[in-house]
């Protein structure tokens, strides 16, 4: 019976999975915004925009779901509009509501 909360190896298992969690959002960003320049760059040569990645697509429509699920009433242009460009992080999510 504990009195005083978490166990040592219940605390270790919360710091490795947070710091895990942190090391994954890093580099989802770094693969996005390598996504993000192939489309500039093909924007660049041919004039033309290409749509965005199925990977992209994917992860942002995880986040857009979850947003979605607590009741927010996001406004999907400006949310994928941001996504093309890069810049989905840069806002809080209450810039993509309606």
């Amino acid at each position: 019976m504990r009195l005083f909360g978490k166990s040592k190896e219940e605390r270790k298992m919360a710091e490795f999975k947070e710091k895990q969690s942190i090391r994954n959002g890093k580099e989802l960003k770094k693969t996005l915004k390598i996504f993000k320049e192939n489309r500039d760059e093909i924007e660049k040569r041919t004039g033309k925009r290409p749509e965005i990645d199925d990977t992209t697509k994917l992860f942002m429509q995880k986040i857009l779901n979850v947003w979605l699920l607590e009741g927010k009433d996001i406004d999907d242009e400006k949310f994928w509009n941001a996504v093309d460009y890069n810049k989905q992080f840069d806002y809080p999510v209450e810039y993509y509501e309606r």
